[in-house]
């Protein structure tokens, strides 16, 4: 695309040179310009200045100038601004994007979404969507893309809709018709002439005739207006406006992230469980190793995930190890927690044995990156009483009075198998040390981190690292186990951390559903990534305890279809939903012994199924996803939710809407019937014909109007997913 011209067109001026021998009264003086003067470009020269047009408040606007909102390549996003001018003069809008090397990209037209309060909204992309993968050769022309886009409003006066308003009044009740039809004239003839219209022969043509057309006088007032206002010329104001004191606003800038940074499906295993079975001549269980593991990766893929993500690889403590289900004591065979990292083998830059080696570590990343998915390593900065660091930098951990290092603790919570950093000492030096592992890992073919508690550590620590890793690594992304509060998680996204573990587990009615995901996907969206997970290894909630099937089923649907990045911890596939008594976690837990799974068994249940049928219609309708798109939908039943996420069709590579609609029953047990409200317009379908809703998960075709009847039972069907279907 050409770059934009920024000045408006000037109309010309005629001027009388003074009388020397008399003075001109001021009713004999000659008018300096026939016409109207066009409202002219102001340059702006400080920060602050306003141009001709006014333009404010724009939102996603950076906190302070400093922390650019984050969007994925090619996701939809909206962008609102303030734009008005004084008078009853009518206004327009336009949205340009342009990518880090300052070249347009996109520009559309602006709509008003409230005129009272002067608010104009557009719909953006930067890019377009990939599938790209870090190791593929299609990511070198990814990466250039990647960084700081632009947004800039245009706002300028709307002369041809101020115009045209009050000429067609003015033709109506007979009023100075004469003057306001060459006033159109004159306009009509300047739009043809502007080099910022854009426009083509065809386009300048048939202005230049509409201009002729409303100086005819021989004509009656009407056949002059009517000319003024067809089809092409409405459709020309649209895409190619005369834009009278055009005033542009500061760039906002926009932090682009490559793909799947915020669109992703997670699949966590434990690798030491993974091919573990039970010796029949000992009766104990024999570990599994990352060469085992290949067949969670074969699952992973199977069931439609992009990414695998392994807890701790790295050798376990001995003292304090903990024993089955969190216990003090730990039996001779009980293996410990991953979390408790470190012993005489090494520790977070050691594999550990009983896994394999680096060999293995690395052959296993090279067989997920043949599959297509991406390996996300737990990378948990602590240590066993027995890890080298307790040694060799005694002043990275906290000592208490008497001379002991303190365990970690999150009262009621104490974990005497670990030691917590203590960042006060030497803070530089531990940046260092985590720098080089974290590229030791990425060499090994590690993409993505998974960081416990980080909200644990100083947030300028993860800044310092994040900024270190990504300059070299850019391609590398950061997940924040988070659960704390809404100040600290922000912090976090603005240092870096692309995505976080988030309280939805915790929102199981309607009114929490409803609220929780505005929350996600709408402004907060722009920095904090939530990431949905029905259950980890450490939540398990009363809901999924109790509801069974269809409950797994729910909350898997609610996850897949709620948040772009959405996460499963394996067993949910064989309903393993037994809680510790007194704990929202599993008995059992397989943080602190290794499970040995009937993989065969999970046929039984379905939920195996349904995780693929969620990934392929995520898959199959990218482009409806985003962390700023979702409404809700209204419906007269208190266990049925219903939403929708919605992308115009001008931001779609076929050019046609893209529109999914969620309904799920939230009650386990018993069928619920509603009427679900669809506000047909706000979601580009014509309501003279209403919507073809097909069901993605079972195939089923629906016609839809504005209010339409559901019934899901939990033993047939708990949720639909509709796509809006466009036979145009």
């Amino acid at each position: 695309m050409s770059k934009k011209t920024t000045k408006a067109t000037k109309a010309t001026t005629t001027t009388s040179a003074p009388s020397k021998t008399k003075q001109s009264s001021p009713a004999s003086i000659a008018p300096t310009q026939t016409g109207e003067t066009p409202a002219p470009s102001i340059p702006i020269t400080a920060p602050g200045q306003f141009g001709r047009v006014n333009v404010m408040d724009i939102t996603p606007c950076e906190e302070h100038g400093i922390y650019p909102a984050r969007v994925e390549l090619g996701e939809p996003f909206e962008v609102t601004a303030q734009v008005f001018i004084e008078g009853r003069t009518k206004v327009g809008a336009t949205a340009v994007v342009r990518d880090p090397h300052g070249m347009e990209t996109l520009r559309l037209p602006m709509t008003c979404a409230n005129a009272g309060l002067d608010r104009w909204k557009v719909e953006l992309v930067c890019g377009e969507r990939s599938d790209a993968k870090p190791w593929e050769p299609e990511f070198a022309q990814i990466e250039p893309q990647l960084g700081e886009w632009s947004v800039t409003i245009e706002g300028w006066e709307d002369t041809y809709l101020s115009w045209l308003h009050d000429a067609t009044i003015k033709v109506q009740v007979g009023d100075d018709v004469e003057n306001a039809l060459i006033s159109g004239s004159q306009l009509f003839t300047r739009w043809a002439a502007s080099p910022d219209a854009r426009l083509d022969l065809s386009q300048r043509k048939h202005l230049e005739t509409a201009a002729a057309t409303l100086a005819d006088t021989t004509l009656p007032p009407e056949q002059r207006l009517y000319a003024a206002n067809d089809d092409d010329i409405s459709a020309m104001h649209v895409t190619n406006p005369l834009r009278d004191g055009l005033s542009t606003s500061a760039a906002q800038r926009f932090k682009v992230e490559r793909p799947g940074s915020s669109f992703a499906a997670w699949y966590q295993f434990f690798p030491r469980s993974e091919g573990a079975y039970v010796d029949k001549a000992t009766g104990k269980i024999v570990q599994g190793t990352l060469k085992t593991a290949l067949a969670g990766l074969e699952r992973a893929k199977e069931e439609g995930f992009d990414i695998v993500y392994l807890p701790p690889i790295f050798p376990i403590g001995t003292t304090n190890r903990k024993g089955k289900n969190n216990s003090l004591v730990a039996g001779p065979d009980d293996p410990g927690s991953p979390f408790g990292i470190g012993s005489e083998l090494g520790g977070h830059d050691t594999v550990d044995p009983l896994l394999g080696t680096m060999d293995d570590f690395k052959a296993l990343t090279a067989r997920a990156h043949e599959l297509g998915l991406e390996i996300a390593l737990d990378f948990a900065l602590q240590c066993s009483p027995d890890h080298p660091w307790v040694k060799q930098h005694p002043n990275w951990f906290k000592i208490k009075p008497d001379g002991t290092i303190a365990f970690a603790e999150n009262p009621p919570k104490k974990y005497q198998d670990i030691y917590p950093i203590d960042f006060n000492a030497d803070m530089p030096g531990i940046e260092k040390e985590v720098e080089r592992i974290l590229n030791l890992w990425i060499k090994a073919g590690v993409t993505i981190f998974r960081i416990d508690n980080p909200h644990t550590k100083p947030v300028r620590f993860w800044q310092d690292v994040i900024a270190a890793i990504t300059k070299a690594h850019p391609e590398v992304l950061f997940l924040a186990e988070a659960f704390t509060r809404p100040g600290m998680m922000r912090a976090l996204s603005y240092v870096g951390f692309t995505q976080s573990h988030c309280y939805f587990p915790w929102r199981n009615t309607k009114e929490e559903l409803g609220e929780y995901l505005l929350e996600t996907n709408g402004n907060a969206g722009y920095y904090q990534h939530n990431t949905f997970w029905p259950t980890t290894p450490d939540i398990l909630t009363s809901y999924v305890r109790d509801n069974g099937i269809a409950g797994h089923a729910v909350r898997a649907v609610l996850a897949a279809m709620g948040s772009p990045s959405w996460g499963m911890y394996n067993g949910y596939e064989l309903i393993e939903n037994r809680q510790r008594p007194g704990f929202e976690e599993q008995i059992d837990n397989e943080k602190y012994e290794v499970k040995v799974r009937d993989w065969a068994r999970a046929s039984e249940f379905g939920i195996s199924e349904l995780l693929t049928s969620l990934n392929r219609i995520r898959r199959g309708h990218a482009e409806a996803f985003s962390y700023h798109n979702v409404r809700l939908l209204p419906t007269t039943d208190e266990n049925i939710l219903a939403f929708a996420r919605h992308t115009p069709g001008e931001l779609t590579r076929s050019g046609k809407p893209e529109t999914l609609v969620v309904v799920v029953n939230l009650d386990g047990h018993n069928a619920h019937q509603a009427s679900v409200h669809l506000e047909m317009p706000e979601f580009d379908i014509d309501p003279r014909w209403g919507a073809h809703m097909r069901d993605e998960l079972t195939g089923r075709d629906f016609a839809w109007s504005w209010d339409n009847f559901v019934s899901l039972a939990p033993w047939a069907d708990v949720a639909h997913i509709f796509h809006v279907e466009r036979d145009f």
